[in-house]
Parts: structure tokens; sequence; C-alpha cells
């Protein structure tokens, strides 16, 4: 009789470290002999759950059996665990292959082929089901507390990040493993975030231009050239910040698992906790529908920057008495109706004078403004250590990129190696790493604080002038224009007023002085384009590090 062989091993892990497959190649081997059958094929899975039928070679040995006439007569298994650990399934396979004559059997439980026979394969597959799905529980269970003590689960680390082997023995004799700061990768994880932050070359960068940048500079994602989704996907995920969650994405259905299921586990952090929420309400504010390209546009003095203290929604104009008066309101209530928001509608013009009155009075004086800049510039000296570990790293890897250089050179000259399209690509991969490297250590070296100048009690007190007279000019593009740049948030809730703005932009103004005609010529700014077809607007305002409040 002709027969095909099934052999399975649940994971990729077991087939390379287990003796099952060839335990079960040789014993239905055996078996075949000894019956007088004939293999036709032996079909072996090296890494699949029986709990579903997504298996290619499973799938293969079915579509065989199926064709007309059938290539063999019977599907050899070591136990009906091999072919199927969910009974209704098992089931629903074994009579659409009895329809072309192909049966199912097992060396090592054997059953008759009358309606006893039938039964005692029901209850075996049962077993099989309840065993399978008990199996799972204590694993996941074990996995989940393995989380919870800080070690790794996974086989292939997040970008940023290498799995290293502890001295903590964990099953089978194996060691446990937990994630630690890949040094050559965190480097281009803390660029991302400084360009998304910061900005580079004097503008703002998304996402897409994050990448577009990485890639022209000769950067890679192990070997894959970066994308949007990619940087996206870094600028979001929390495990940068620390904080790395294991049972989030159920493995069957690709479902994000309620978060009260997550495990939490501490990692080493790459981005600091301050710079990972700038850049997460950086993110929240540049998406659509929190920023629509209306408000960006919009004449009313705050539109873009006031935020409803009960809900956090922005607040956009509402009218009343036939556009007679004027509010604030928030887009909650605008979309959704009074319920949605226990807020008030502020008059606009109250609401106008009262922050332009705080911010002159109370924010831009010279006193303020002094202790302002001060803090500034202690920030900037903290930097400097931090600066400089960057740059000895950046110098250390220049030097390896040098050492790779010439031991590539030495090979070619010693005719190791001849020089073909894909050493010459090797050699200009080096280059422009090198030459990446290079620009970012400029770059660093850039920042010097004595860039940023010492202002004098008069030239304080000029500039308080000269701010105050901006922001009430009565052109109210000038007006909106210079508050934006140094406000990014009005929060009201209730009778308190709260602002928020970022130092950097009171800096850029200082430092866009006219010789001749003094500070805050004009409104420091970047050309604002709305592209069609693409994935949001790439220029809102951008947020800082340091920010001001009254």
């Amino acid at each position: 009789m002709r027969i095909a062989t099934y052999v399975r091993v649940s994971t990729v892990r077991q087939a390379e470290n287990d003796l099952s497959i060839p335990d079960q190649t040789r014993q239905l081997r055996e078996w075949a002999k000894a019956n007088g059958h004939m293999i036709v094929e032996e079909f072996v899975e090296p890494g699949a759950s029986a709990t579903d039928d997504k298996r290619p070679e499973f799938q293969r040995m079915i579509e065989a059996a199926l064709v007309k006439p059938a290539q063999f007569d019977l599907i050899v298994i070591h136990s009906f665990s091999r072919f199927f650990r969910d009974a209704v399934q098992f089931g629903l396979y074994e009579r659409k292959l009895a329809k072309n004559k192909v049966r199912v059997i097992s060396i090592t439980q054997q059953t008759s082929d009358d309606t006893a026979g039938e039964m005692m394969r029901r209850i075996i597959n049962t077993f099989d089901e309840y065993s399978s799905k008990e199996n799972s529980k204590h694993t996941s269970r074990a996995m989940r507390e393995n989380a919870r003590q800080g070690f790794f689960n996974g086989s292939k680390p997040p970008y940023g990040y290498d799995s290293v082997t502890t001295d903590v023995q964990g099953s089978r004799g194996r060691k446990k493993k937990k994630l630690a700061i890949n040094p050559d990768e965190s480097v281009i994880v803390s660029k991302i975030y400084d360009m998304y932050t910061y900005g580079n070359d004097g503008r703002d960068y998304g996402c897409k231009e994050i990448a577009m940048h990485l890639n022209k500079t000769g950067y890679r994602m192990r070997g894959q050239p970066f994308t949007m989704q990619k940087v996206h996907t870094i600028l979001s995920d929390t495990l940068y910040n620390g904080d790395y969650y294991f049972n989030v994405i159920k493995s069957k259905t690709g479902e994000t698992r309620p978060a009260d299921e997550w495990v939490k586990t501490s990692i080493p952090a790459i981005i600091d906790a301050h710079q990972f929420e700038l850049v997460k309400a950086k993110r929240e504010a540049r998406t659509p529908s929190t920023s629509p390209i209306q408000r960006v546009l919009s004449k009313t003095l705050l539109t873009g920057l006031i935020k409803c203290g009960e809900c956090g929604g922005f607040m956009t104009q509402a009218t009343g008495k036939y556009g007679l008066y004027k509010y604030y309101k928030c887009t909650s209530r605008c979309s959704k109706g009074n319920v949605a928001c226990s807020s008030k509608s502020l008059p606009m013009d109250k609401v106008d004078k009262l922050v332009m009155e705080a911010l002159t009075q109370k924010v831009f004086t010279p006193a303020k403004l002094q202790e302002i800049l001060t803090e500034y510039r202690q920030n900037l000296l903290a930097q400097d250590a931090t600066i400089s570990e960057k740059v000895t790293l950046i110098n250390r890897q220049i030097q390896q990129v040098e050492e790779r250089q010439k031991r590539l050179l030495d090979a070619i000259e010693l005719g190791a190696l001849e020089l073909d399209e894909m050493t010459l690509e090797r050699s200009q991969d080096l280059k422009r790493s090198k030459e990446a490297l290079l620009i970012e250590k400029h770059k660093l070296q850039k920042s010097d604080n004595d860039a940023f100048p010492e202002l004098r009690a008069s030239k304080l007190e000029k500039l308080s002038k000269l701010i105050s007279s901006k922001l009430l000019s009565t052109n109210p593009d000038t007006a909106k224009g210079y508050l934006k740049l140094l406000v990014d948030q009005v929060t009201v809730k209730e009778n308190v007023i709260e602002m928020k703005g970022p130092i950097i932009g009171l800096v850029r103004a200082i430092k866009a002085k006219d010789e001749k005609n003094g500070y805050l010529n004009q409104v420091p700014t970047s050309l604002m384009v709305w592209r069609a077809r693409r994935e949001s607007n790439p220029r809102p305002l951008a947020s800082e590090t340091n920010t001001l409040s009254s």
C-alpha cells in the first residue's frame, strides 16, 4: 500500500535542538517496512502548532491527498496529536480525506475502522485538545512570570537592544535572557528622537523626513532601509523609555489584549522620560484629528493653542446672537453635544486679553526673562557631559569603520578579495557610514553655549518691550505669529488659565537679531505646505525640551 508519513514539532527551536523529528521518522519507516507498505512521500513540519491548519507542509500533504486519483492511500502519523490537536478540525479533515479514500492512522494509537474506532479517535482528539490548552495555559503563565522578573521571552530583540544571556538557570538547562542596550543601534534611536524633538538644520522633521535623511546618510535598520512606519514605531514605543510590555498581542488573531493583561518588564532606557513625553505630545498634536489645516490657518488668536482643561480636547471658535458674540468652545461639545464635556463657552475677547496681559506683565518682564535665560544656560551646561559622551562614542564608531576600511583594502591588495561590484559596494557603504558619523560629530560639537548671547539689564529691558509690542500688535498676523513662537499650549479649566511654551522659541527670537533693526525684526518661521495624498501635514509647530509657564 502506498503511504505518506507526516512528522511535526511545535516550534523551530524544538526542530533544531530536539530529537523528536528523527525519532518519529525512524519509527514510521520501521512500521512501514514491517507492514509491507511503500512510503511515497515524507512530509516534515519543523515548527508549527497543530491547533490550526496554517502549516505549509500539512496543506501540501492535504492537497496531494485530495487529487484524483490520490497519490497515496494512507497518511501515517506517530500519534493523532501530530495531525491535529483540535477535535472538530480533525474530524472535518478526516471526512474530507475519506471521500477520496485516504485514511489517517497512528502507529501508537491504533483504532479500528468501525464506529467504535471512530468514537475512540474522537476521545483521543478531545484529550489532545484539552492537553494542548492546559500546556498553553501553564506555558503562558510561566512566561508572564518570567517577564515580571525582568527576563526576555522573545528570540529577536527589539531594535536598539541585544538579548544577553544571564547566569540565572531557566527550563531545560537553558540560561535566561535579558535585554541590554545595543551601543550602535541606540545611537540611531537617540538621533531619531533628537531630530523629531529639535529638528535638523533649523527646520522641523516628521517621520518621513527622518527616514529619508537616515537612508540618505547611510544608516540602515538591521540591513534594511528606514521607512516612515519604522520611524513612527520607534518614536511611539514605550520600551525606549524603559517600559517594555509582554503579552500585548494575541498570537493567533493579532489583536491587542486589554491593558490589564500586559506584563511590564523594566529594561534600560535609551530615551529619558522627559524627552519621550515631549515626542508623544508632539506626535499627538500633529495628527489630523487634533490639528487640522483649518486651525493652522485660522486668524483667531488662540486657535490651535487653547485646550479644554476638563476633557483635554482643543477649543475652537463658536458664535452667538447671529455672529455678534464670539466664544472659545470645546470641540467635544461641538461634535458630541454638551453631555460630552462639562466645560463652558469662554468669551473670546476676554480670554485673549487675559492671556496677552499675563504674558506681557508676568512672563516677559526683564526679571522673568533673566530667570528663564539663566535656567536655560544651566541646562545647556548640564547637557555638555551628555554631548561629550556621545562624541566619545561616535569617535569609537569612526575608528571601527576606519579599521574595517583598512582590512578591506588590505584584503584586496593581498589578493584575498577580488575588486568586484560587491567589494566596491561594501567600500561605498563604509565610506557613507563614516561620513554620516563625521556629520553627526560636527553637529554635536557645533552646539556651543557661547553662541547664545549674554544679555545685560538694558538689553533685557529692550527685549521685554519689543516682545510686548509684538504680542500686542494691531496686526493680527504678527501677534499670532509671535504668540505661536513663544507659547505652544493654553489650558483653561474653571477660572484658571495655564500657559506653557518652549524656551527654545524665546532663544530663537533672541538669536534672530538684526544688526540694523534690533531684535525681533520679523517672525522666525518655516514654510507650511499641505501635501495631498500623504500621511499628514509634515510641518506643525515644534515643541522643545524646556518650557516657560505663567
